[in-house]
């Protein structure tokens, strides 16, 4: 696999289409800190590493009726085209309602955060 985010991104969507109530994925501490974000935003109800030796991400989805709460995702940067934005041209999505996912040098943070800390570093991805 050469893109691990797309990967999950693409397996959290195909999920939450399904109605399943529960996501397993292959854990990474990229795709962790990702997966936490998405809690902390109320975008998923729980986040969970299970085994010991070979680790699977466990992301609990949240869903209100039959709707799922996210709405869409999107890979910003990818491996054949890396996108990086300064902490001045960090975008908003759909003018605040969704957040923007940021790897910086202190860790991976919301595009708010990363503003709020004047840091840059590579857009990994959209949530709405």
């Amino acid at each position: 696999m050469s893109d691990p985010i797309a990967d999950m991104l693409t397996r959290i969507r195909n999920a939450g289409r399904a109605l399943l109530p529960v996501v397993e994925l292959p854990h990474s501490r990229m795709k962790e800190s990702v997966a936490k974000i998405l809690r902390n935003e109320g975008y998923v109800a729980d986040v969970s590493v299970e085994g010991n030796t070979i680790k699977k991400l466990k992301i609990h989805l949240k869903y209100q009726g039959k709707k799922n709460v996210i709405e869409g995702l999107k890979r910003v940067s990818r491996p054949g085209l890396r996108r990086y934005v300064g902490s001045t041209e960090i975008p908003r999505v759909l003018s605040g309602m969704g957040v923007s996912i940021v790897s910086t040098s202190e860790g991976v943070m919301t595009g708010a955060q990363a503003k709020k800390k004047n840091l840059g570093g590579e857009l990994l991805c959209y949530i709405w």
